[in-house]
Protein backbone atom coordinates (compact mmCIF):
# COMPACT_ATOMS: atom_id res chain seq x y z
CA UNK A 1 0.00 0.00 0.00
CA UNK A 2 1.44 3.46 -0.86
CA UNK A 3 1.97 6.04 1.82
CA UNK A 4 0.54 8.89 1.67
CA UNK A 5 2.67 12.09 1.13
CA UNK A 6 3.44 14.81 4.06
CA UNK A 7 0.85 17.42 3.12
CA UNK A 8 -1.47 14.70 3.19
CA UNK A 9 -0.44 13.82 6.87
CA UNK A 10 -0.54 17.39 7.54
CA UNK A 11 -4.10 18.20 6.27
CA UNK A 12 -5.26 15.74 8.28
CA UNK A 13 -3.99 16.05 11.48
CA UNK A 14 -2.70 19.32 11.26
CA UNK A 15 -4.83 22.01 8.97
CA UNK A 16 -8.36 20.07 9.27
CA UNK A 17 -8.16 20.57 13.48
CA UNK A 18 -7.12 23.87 13.30
CA UNK A 19 -9.48 25.09 10.64
CA UNK A 20 -12.32 23.73 12.43
CA UNK A 21 -11.27 25.65 16.08
CA UNK A 22 -11.05 28.90 14.11
CA UNK A 23 -14.77 28.22 12.65
CA UNK A 24 -16.15 27.67 15.91
CA UNK A 25 -14.07 30.36 17.69
CA UNK A 26 -14.82 32.83 15.04
CA UNK A 27 -18.39 31.40 13.82
CA UNK A 28 -19.03 31.85 17.69
CA UNK A 29 -17.87 35.85 17.66
CA UNK A 30 -19.51 36.27 14.54
CA UNK A 31 -23.10 34.70 15.32
CA UNK A 32 -22.72 36.43 18.74
CA UNK A 33 -21.98 39.59 16.93
CA UNK A 34 -25.21 39.26 14.50
CA UNK A 35 -27.59 39.96 17.12
CA UNK A 36 -26.39 43.46 18.15
CA UNK A 37 -25.34 44.33 14.57
CA UNK A 38 -27.77 42.91 11.80
CA UNK A 39 -25.71 44.73 9.20
CA UNK A 40 -22.93 42.22 9.68
CA UNK A 41 -20.12 44.46 9.28
CA UNK A 42 -18.16 43.00 12.29
CA UNK A 43 -18.85 39.59 11.20
CA UNK A 44 -17.20 40.33 8.24
CA UNK A 45 -14.31 41.65 10.24
CA UNK A 46 -14.51 38.11 11.76
CA UNK A 47 -14.35 36.38 8.03
CA UNK A 48 -11.70 37.91 7.05
CA UNK A 49 -9.75 37.41 10.44
CA UNK A 50 -10.76 33.68 9.65
CA UNK A 51 -9.17 33.79 6.31
CA UNK A 52 -6.10 35.28 6.44
CA UNK A 53 -5.42 32.77 9.68
CA UNK A 54 -6.48 29.79 7.25
CA UNK A 55 -4.07 31.26 4.73
CA UNK A 56 -1.28 31.80 7.04
CA UNK A 57 -1.69 27.98 8.39
CA UNK A 58 -1.52 26.80 5.19
CA UNK A 59 1.32 28.86 3.51
CA UNK A 60 -0.59 30.39 0.67
CA UNK A 61 1.24 33.60 -0.30
CA UNK A 62 -1.07 36.16 -2.02
CA UNK A 63 0.39 38.44 -4.68
CA UNK A 64 -2.71 40.87 -5.21
CA UNK A 65 -2.63 43.52 -8.08
CA UNK A 66 -4.67 46.28 -9.07
CA UNK A 67 -6.81 47.09 -5.84
CA UNK A 68 -5.76 50.78 -6.64
CA UNK A 69 -9.08 50.47 -9.88
CA UNK A 70 -11.57 50.76 -7.15
CA UNK A 71 -12.70 53.63 -5.57
CA UNK A 72 -13.35 52.81 -1.82
CA UNK A 73 -17.00 53.41 -1.03
CA UNK A 74 -18.79 52.26 -4.09
CA UNK A 75 -20.61 49.28 -3.82
CA UNK A 76 -19.92 46.17 -6.68
CA UNK A 77 -20.30 43.01 -7.93
CA UNK A 78 -17.11 41.27 -7.91
CA UNK A 79 -16.97 38.58 -10.42
CA UNK A 80 -14.52 35.68 -10.18
CA UNK A 81 -12.73 32.60 -11.73
CA UNK A 82 -13.22 29.60 -9.45
CA UNK A 83 -10.04 26.96 -8.62
CA UNK A 84 -10.55 25.98 -5.36
CA UNK A 85 -12.71 26.11 -2.04
CA UNK A 86 -9.50 28.65 -1.05
CA UNK A 87 -10.50 31.23 -3.20
CA UNK A 88 -13.34 32.62 -1.04
CA UNK A 89 -10.51 33.22 1.97
CA UNK A 90 -8.26 34.44 -0.70
CA UNK A 91 -10.64 36.92 -1.66
CA UNK A 92 -11.87 38.04 1.45
CA UNK A 93 -8.64 38.67 2.93
CA UNK A 94 -7.36 40.49 -0.24
CA UNK A 95 -10.16 42.13 -1.17
CA UNK A 96 -11.14 45.19 1.59
CA UNK A 97 -14.74 45.39 1.10
CA UNK A 98 -17.59 44.91 2.92
CA UNK A 99 -18.60 41.21 1.05
CA UNK A 100 -20.81 38.76 1.13
CA UNK A 101 -21.40 36.01 -1.44
CA UNK A 102 -24.22 34.08 -3.53
CA UNK A 103 -24.44 30.47 -2.24
CA UNK A 104 -26.35 27.25 -2.18
CA UNK A 105 -28.77 27.00 0.06
CA UNK A 106 -27.82 23.90 1.73
CA UNK A 107 -24.58 25.59 2.87
CA UNK A 108 -27.00 27.20 5.64
CA UNK A 109 -26.91 24.10 7.70
CA UNK A 110 -23.43 23.40 7.92
CA UNK A 111 -22.31 24.10 11.70
CA UNK A 112 -20.92 28.18 12.50
CA UNK A 113 -19.98 28.74 8.62
CA UNK A 114 -23.86 27.91 7.56
CA UNK A 115 -25.22 30.00 10.50
CA UNK A 116 -22.74 32.91 9.95
CA UNK A 117 -24.06 33.13 6.21
CA UNK A 118 -27.32 32.66 7.47
CA UNK A 119 -27.57 35.49 10.06
CA UNK A 120 -24.81 38.27 8.53
CA UNK A 121 -26.37 39.25 4.82
CA UNK A 122 -25.26 36.53 2.51
CA UNK A 123 -27.37 35.41 -0.27
CA UNK A 124 -28.09 31.49 0.04
CA UNK A 125 -30.46 30.47 -2.96
CA UNK A 126 -32.51 27.07 -3.48
CA UNK A 127 -30.85 25.99 -7.09
CA UNK A 128 -33.65 23.69 -7.27
CA UNK A 129 -36.41 26.35 -6.74
CA UNK A 130 -35.25 29.72 -7.45
CA UNK A 131 -37.19 32.54 -7.18
CA UNK A 132 -35.85 35.07 -9.01
CA UNK A 133 -37.53 38.46 -8.25
CA UNK A 134 -36.73 37.17 -4.49
CA UNK A 135 -33.32 37.01 -5.43
CA UNK A 136 -33.59 40.35 -6.71
CA UNK A 137 -35.46 42.21 -3.91
CA UNK A 138 -32.66 40.65 -1.57
CA UNK A 139 -29.69 41.59 -3.51
CA UNK A 140 -31.40 44.90 -3.62
CA UNK A 141 -31.65 45.21 -0.34
CA UNK A 142 -27.75 43.98 0.16
CA UNK A 143 -26.73 46.53 -2.42
CA UNK A 144 -28.73 49.58 -0.37
CA UNK A 145 -26.41 48.75 2.54
CA UNK A 146 -23.18 49.54 0.80
CA UNK A 147 -22.55 45.73 0.54
CA UNK A 148 -20.60 44.28 -2.16
CA UNK A 149 -21.72 40.95 -3.51
CA UNK A 150 -18.66 38.05 -5.03
CA UNK A 151 -19.91 35.61 -7.13
CA UNK A 152 -18.24 32.77 -9.11
CA UNK A 153 -20.43 32.23 -12.44
CA UNK A 154 -18.91 29.24 -13.51
CA UNK A 155 -21.33 27.42 -10.65
CA UNK A 156 -18.67 24.81 -9.60
CA UNK A 157 -14.79 24.76 -9.36
CA UNK A 158 -12.96 24.15 -12.28
CA UNK A 159 -10.89 20.79 -12.41
CA UNK A 160 -8.19 21.45 -14.36
CA UNK A 161 -7.45 25.26 -14.47
CA UNK A 162 -9.58 25.85 -17.72
CA UNK A 163 -12.04 29.33 -17.12
CA UNK A 164 -15.83 27.70 -17.61
CA UNK A 165 -18.49 29.35 -19.11
CA UNK A 166 -20.04 32.01 -16.93
CA UNK A 167 -23.63 31.61 -16.62
CA UNK A 168 -25.69 34.74 -17.08
CA UNK A 169 -28.01 35.03 -14.12
CA UNK A 170 -26.25 37.11 -11.94
CA UNK A 171 -25.15 39.88 -14.63
CA UNK A 172 -28.85 40.08 -15.23
CA UNK A 173 -29.20 41.05 -11.48
CA UNK A 174 -26.27 43.37 -11.88
CA UNK A 175 -27.73 45.11 -15.04
CA UNK A 176 -31.02 45.40 -13.24
CA UNK A 177 -29.69 46.39 -10.29
CA UNK A 178 -27.33 49.05 -12.04
CA UNK A 179 -24.22 48.34 -10.27
CA UNK A 180 -20.87 48.21 -11.81
CA UNK A 181 -19.42 44.94 -12.06
CA UNK A 182 -15.31 43.78 -11.15
CA UNK A 183 -13.87 41.17 -12.65
CA UNK A 184 -11.20 39.24 -10.74
CA UNK A 185 -8.81 36.59 -11.61
CA UNK A 186 -7.60 34.27 -9.34
CA UNK A 187 -4.73 31.90 -10.57
CA UNK A 188 -2.53 28.87 -8.68
CA UNK A 189 -5.27 28.26 -6.08
CA UNK A 190 -6.38 24.55 -7.64
CA UNK A 191 -2.41 23.89 -6.53
CA UNK A 192 -3.28 24.68 -2.71
CA UNK A 193 -6.17 22.22 -3.05
CA UNK A 194 -7.12 20.35 -6.06
CA UNK A 195 -10.87 19.75 -6.69
CA UNK A 196 -12.03 16.05 -4.92
CA UNK A 197 -8.54 15.97 -3.54
CA UNK A 198 -7.99 15.57 0.59
CA UNK A 199 -4.81 17.62 0.38
CA UNK A 200 -3.71 20.80 0.72
CA UNK A 201 -0.12 21.93 -0.04
CA UNK A 202 1.68 26.00 0.47
CA UNK A 203 1.65 27.73 -2.37
CA UNK A 204 1.56 30.66 -4.15
CA UNK A 205 -1.70 32.57 -6.10
CA UNK A 206 -1.89 35.59 -8.12
CA UNK A 207 -4.92 37.71 -7.47
CA UNK A 208 -5.71 40.42 -10.34
CA UNK A 209 -8.78 42.76 -9.24
CA UNK A 210 -9.43 44.20 -13.00
CA UNK A 211 -11.24 47.69 -14.20
CA UNK A 212 -14.66 48.33 -13.24
CA UNK A 213 -17.04 47.41 -16.13
CA UNK A 214 -20.34 49.64 -16.21
CA UNK A 215 -23.84 48.18 -16.65
CA UNK A 216 -25.49 51.30 -17.19
CA UNK A 217 -27.43 51.70 -20.39
CA UNK A 218 -27.34 48.23 -21.03
CA UNK A 219 -29.90 45.56 -21.78
CA UNK A 220 -31.54 44.07 -19.03
CA UNK A 221 -32.52 40.99 -21.21
CA UNK A 222 -30.98 37.40 -21.23
CA UNK A 223 -29.55 38.08 -24.14
CA UNK A 224 -27.45 41.09 -23.25
CA UNK A 225 -26.72 38.94 -19.76
CA UNK A 226 -24.85 36.84 -21.72
CA UNK A 227 -23.21 39.59 -23.81
CA UNK A 228 -21.95 40.80 -20.37
CA UNK A 229 -20.87 37.38 -19.08
CA UNK A 230 -18.95 36.47 -22.51
CA UNK A 231 -17.40 40.07 -22.10
CA UNK A 232 -16.13 39.99 -18.14
CA UNK A 233 -14.90 36.28 -18.77
CA UNK A 234 -12.69 37.01 -21.32
CA UNK A 235 -11.44 39.77 -18.79
CA UNK A 236 -10.61 37.24 -16.25
CA UNK A 237 -9.25 33.96 -18.43
CA UNK A 238 -6.24 37.48 -19.50
CA UNK A 239 -4.58 36.64 -16.10
CA UNK A 240 -5.27 32.84 -15.47
CA UNK A 241 -2.74 30.38 -16.14
CA UNK A 242 -5.34 27.59 -18.30
CA UNK A 243 -3.35 24.29 -19.68
CA UNK A 244 -1.79 24.82 -22.55
CA UNK A 245 -1.89 21.35 -23.76
CA UNK A 246 -5.08 21.01 -25.63
CA UNK A 247 -4.95 16.44 -24.28
CA UNK A 248 -5.33 17.83 -20.80
CA UNK A 249 -8.47 19.65 -21.09
CA UNK A 250 -9.93 16.98 -23.64
CA UNK A 251 -9.37 14.27 -20.74
CA UNK A 252 -11.82 16.28 -18.72
CA UNK A 253 -15.47 16.60 -19.54
CA UNK A 254 -15.93 19.86 -17.96
CA UNK A 255 -13.49 20.98 -20.17
CA UNK A 256 -14.29 19.12 -23.27
CA UNK A 257 -17.95 20.93 -22.44
CA UNK A 258 -16.56 24.17 -22.75
CA UNK A 259 -14.52 23.71 -26.02
CA UNK A 260 -17.52 23.24 -27.40
CA UNK A 261 -18.96 26.68 -25.92
CA UNK A 262 -16.23 28.40 -26.84
CA UNK A 263 -16.79 27.23 -30.57
CA UNK A 264 -20.83 28.34 -30.93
Amino acid sequence: MKIPPFHWWRTVFFLIPAIAVYTIVLGTLSIASSFVQPSGFFAHGCARRWSWLILKTTGVDVDVRGLERLTPGTTYIFISNHQSIYDIPIIFWNVPWQLRIIAKASLGRFPFLGWHLSRTGHLLVDRKKPDPLGILKRWKGLVSKGLSLIVFPEGTRSADGTVGRFKGGSFLLAIQAGLPIVPISVAGSRHVMLKNRLMTCPGHVRLVVHDPVSTEGLEATAEGARRLARQVRETVRADVDEPENPEDRIQNPESRRQKIEDRR
